[in-house]
């Protein structure tokens, strides 16, 4: 039979069954209806999909396949996130990762390649939880959370629709580099506490925390803070590249009083502290003691310049000071030291040089060491055999030359500071280091060198003389510039906030740039129009990230976590209390913490505030344990059963379409933080006091530990749903 053939009588098929619907009369659609006569006859006439009324005053039944096919065309096109099983995860998903997702569905961020979202222009709002205190192994069946539980907590997704796991072996959620894979939970199989965290979110996630291998980095600044996009002309570059000052930045001239260190960042970084501090009885002698154990007191040779006994002696009357002034009255003297290696001090000072403020060198003497000398660190230090030949100079002798350089409105510069005027075995008030007022992008203990400060903000190289050495006169010269340029720039130059920028920030750009004009200009109704976020804490969010959200709602409790969160998500009435601070139809994006599992679990350390601590007092008594106590299965148990029932209060009150993500932003830092502390005693003890005497011993053993234990700490969990 021919093509053509077939297709002339399929029309005349067509055409029959045409005739035969127009024929169907009501006899017939009833006897189809109540399944009587041949039911494959007739196609379904267009009068009984729209309904009606029988002869006999029955009513007919409507059938309305239409919406069928229009609900499952909505289940299709509703967004989901979801983990896609030919994913090929390649490392560990990163706390940057969660920010890239939030960026990707409410703003410009890249499509994420860990996992798979659909219809992503469908989700309307993200809110991102902090729960600092989950842990991985909460979800291994934990026997501490559930004794009665011996079955595996969760099964893993399976990487290929041919792999299976044998059901003898016991599960866990591992971190190592060989598993990035996310984990499915199993209800029945989780710890009855966490079994609601099934009923919410497909998989549990293994997200790291940055970091290095002996310390951990902030997990909020790692979600909140976002960088700086790109300049579009921005060359590749070796090395530091120069910092982005961005389009909108400004400068502000800041007086150099403003960059003053305080009282807690010289304690912080080891500093001998100034009697001028002190202001008790108890204040000194504690800090006597402190500097008698450490080897910084008057018998160790120790002076305190200068002589005041106040922090005001040091302030210049306002009428003596020129309008603008960025030096306020104040003398600026710029220091740094050499040090080599005696018999008798493992560093002891051989050179000191002071520049003023003009560049002007003002001091730069030699200085005989005691002992014999064993090494003169010349690749270092810049100092040699024959520089020190005839050199009578002793200590003592320059400290008395110093009394008269450094009066009581004199402000000393340097970088590292402490180190220089622990060479000069001096303690001194009025402190500028430049590794305080360009502090490391990776945040405390770690430090940037000048070399590295020098090249990304003053484009000059130093430190290049090779065997030579470094220059003492050269380095103070680079710090005094690098603290002009911030005194001129403003308090933000050279931080994370000059480089990078608040999420908030970011978002609230959101479809902007696609809604302007012809001229390059966006309406005067939509210059305002961007994505908006709040952030819902514990404390005065107003003060931290949140300082750049569009609402910030203050917490004491997690159950006001909770209803901080319904109301920013879901808009307030007129009449409820800060209506004016939440937008009426709710943010786009909202970031929260739980903190009462953190705070049972001892890891919630640093308070902001007398309340705050009174908080943290309060919500350990509730619930059995207090700071620094062990935890009973029962107090936690109950703790991770009330953290989960507020997570699940928050996803049901959440509208449809919001993207949920719960991240614990790390795990247990306990035992990170105690061989933190152990360590940086251990380096302030090995500058003053010989090997034998050492109070603290820190070697590879303790390396090792440190390391994994700051691994722990880095191992966090997540999870990532659309409701």
């Amino acid at each position: 039979m021919s093509g053509g053939d077939s297709h002339s009588r399929g029309q005349k098929r067509k055409l029959d069954q045409q005739d035969g619907m127009e024929l169907l009369g009501t006899g017939a659609t009833l006897a189809r209806l109540n399944g009587d006569g041949d039911s494959n006859q007739y196609a379904d006439p267009p009068a009984m999909l729209q309904g009606g009324t029988s002869d006999d005053g029955g009513e007919w039944t409507t059938v309305d396949r239409s919406s069928k096919r229009h609900k499952r065309s909505i289940q299709q096109n509703y967004p989901q996130i979801t983990h896609a099983p030919n994913a090929r995860l390649q490392s560990f998903v990163k706390i940057s990762d969660l920010q890239n997702l939030v960026l990707y569905l409410l703003a410009d961020g890249s499509g994420p390649q860990w996992i798979s979202v659909r219809h992503k222009k469908d989700i309307e709002r993200v809110v991102c939880l902090m729960v600092p205190g989950l842990e991985a192994d909460m979800f291994n069946a934990n026997i501490s959370l559930d004794p009665q539980q011996t079955s595996a907590a969760v099964v893993p997704e399976a990487k290929s629709e041919n792999a299976e796991t044998p059901p003898s072996k016991k599960l866990k959620i591992t971190i190592s580099p060989d598993d990035y894979y996310p984990v499915k939970l199993v209800s029945p199989k989780l710890p009855t506490p966490l079994q609601p965290f099934a009923e919410m979110f497909p998989h549990i996630w293994p997200v790291k925390t940055p970091g290095e291998f002996n310390r951990m980095h902030s997990p909020l600044q790692a979600l909140l803070t976002s960088p700086l996009p790109k300049a579009k002309d921005e060359k590749k570059i070796k090395g530091p590249k120069p910092p982005r000052e961005g389009a909108k930045w400004q400068n502000q001239r800041t007086p150099i009083t403003e960059f003053l260190a305080t009282r807690e960042e010289l304690t912080d970084n080891g500093y001998a502290i100034h009697p001028a501090y002190l202001r008790t009885e108890a204040e000194r002698a504690a800090e006597k003691a402190r500097r008698h154990k450490h080897c910084q007191s008057e018998e160790d040779g120790w002076i305190n310049l200068p002589d005041i006994s106040t922090l005001d002696e040091g302030i210049v009357p306002s009428d003596d000071i020129e309008q603008g002034s960025i030096l306020q009255g104040r003398k600026v003297l710029t220091v740094d030291c050499e040090m080599i290696t005696t018999s008798v001090e493992r560093f002891a000072l051989a050179r000191v040089s002071f520049i003023d403020w003009d560049g002007n060198v003002v001091l730069d003497e030699l200085v005989k060491p005691p002992g014999t000398v064993t090494d003169y660190l010349t690749q270092y230090s810049g100092i040699t055999k024959e520089m020190m030949e005839g050199v009578t100079q002793t200590l003592e002798e320059l400290q008395a030359k110093l009394k008269d350089v450094l009066t009581p409105r004199t402000i000393l510069l340097g970088h590292s500071l402490d180190s220089d005027l622990r060479a000069l075995r001096m303690s001194f008030p009025f402190i500028v280091d430049t590794t305080l007022i360009y502090p490391h992008p990776k945040g405390p203990p770690q430090k940037s060198s000048l070399k590295w400060l020098t090249q990304k903000y003053l484009s000059r190289e130093i430190q290049n003389r090779g065997p030579q050495g470094h220059d003492s006169v050269e380095d103070a010269k680079a710090c005094l510039d690098l603290v002009k340029q911030k005194c001129e720039k403003g308090k933000m130059w050279g931080t994370s906030e000059a480089t990078s920028e608040s999420i908030f920030k970011r978002l609230s750009r959101a479809g902007l740039e696609e809604d302007r004009d012809e001229g390059g200009m966006l309406a005067e109704e939509e210059q305002k129009v961007g994505r908006t976020g709040a952030v819902v804490d514990w404390g005065d969010p107003k003060r931290g990230f949140g300082s750049a959200a569009t609402c910030t709602v203050a917490c004491e409790s997690d159950a006001d976590v909770v209803a901080g969160i319904d109301r920013t998500i879901n808009g307030t009435r007129d009449d409820e209390e800060n209506a004016e601070h939440i937008p009426a139809g709710g943010c786009d994006f909202v970031w929260a913490r739980l903190r009462e599992l953190e705070a049972l679990r001892g890891w919630w350390t640093r308070t902001t505030s007398a309340d705050a601590a009174a908080r943290l007092a309060s919500t350990l008594a509730t619930n059995g344990a207090s700071e620094g106590e062990n935890i009973s299965t029962s107090s936690l148990a109950d703790a991770v059963s009330r953290t989960t029932a507020s997570v699940k209060a928050i996803y049901d009150s959440l509208p449809p379409k919001t993207a949920f993500i719960v991240y614990s932003g790390g795990g247990d830092p306990t035992e990170m933080r105690r061989l933190q502390s152990m360590q940086q005693q251990y380096k302030r003890d090995f500058q003053t006091m010989k090997w034998d005497e050492l109070p603290i011993k820190w070697t590879d053993v303790e390396e090792q530990e440190l390391k994994r234990a700051a691994m722990k700490a880095r191992s966090g969990v997540g999870f990532v749903v659309c409701k």
